[in-house]
């Protein structure tokens, strides 16, 4: 059955995987459902952390350390009606598996490591990993470190094949801090701060009367 339409096209939040140094797109992992909750924590870096501190009590020495935490359902229902030949056969392994793949380094980077090892090499180079973009809506596209991943499988077919999931996910947004201003990862972070001035000037200016006084005294 097609929708109404005249109904609004529903955007889906997700993860983009880009190369970090060439910015080139690797993945799109769109999600199926998007929450119904997003819980974002701000870590003020201050300068003036100790009390007494009167010169640099309001002080700020960066962008603050922006937390995210999502949590998304995955359903293989509608597959599995459909007789979808991929989840018929593994069910939502192949879904799961790719965000997983987000904080595993490859299999052939494991093996090139151990072969060096095998021939004496002091120093081992670790896995550089894809730059996650989260994106939910244009007006939020940001790089983030994944630091929390579990996922609950809730329900299994006959093969014992997950078919309903929920995923958490647990993101630290990357600043300019972290990436630097020449990243392709630090001009996005750029861009996000940038809307985000661009949307605070669009809030709707207080005043005194509504807090109940007349002026500062």
């Amino acid at each position: 059955m097609s929708s109404f339409p005249g109904s609004p096209r529903l955007l889906r939040g997700g993860l983009v995987l880009v190369d970090p140094g060439a910015g080139s797109v690797l993945r799109i992992i769109a999600l199926q459902y998007n929450p119904d909750t997003l819980t974002r924590s701000f870590q003020i870096r201050g300068v003036g952390q100790e009390s007494g501190d009167h010169l640099e009590a309001l002080r700020l020495k960066g962008p603050p350390v922006e937390t995210i935490k999502v949590e998304a359902e995955i359903d293989a229902t509608d597959q599995l009606e459909g007789n979808d030949a991929q989840t018929v056969q593994a069910g939502l392994h192949p879904q799961l598996a790719a965000i997983e793949m987000i904080v595993y380094p490859s299999s052939l980077h494991l093996q090139a490591n151990n072969s060096e090892a095998s021939f004496g090499s002091i120093e081992i180079a670790p896995a550089q990993a894809p730059l996650p973009l989260f994106v939910f809506g244009p007006k939020r596209i940001v790089p983030v470190r994944i630091t929390e991943l579990s996922i609950t499988e809730e329900a299994f077919d006959a093969a014992l094949n997950p078919i309903r999931a929920k995923v958490s996910l647990g993101l630290r947004v990357l600043s300019v801090d972290d990436l630097g201003f020449d990243a392709k990862g630090g001009g996005l972070f750029m861009t996000y701060l940038q809307a985000k001035e661009q949307l605070a000037q669009q809030s709707r200016r207080g005043s005194f009367s509504v807090l109940g006084i007349n002026g500062l005294p």
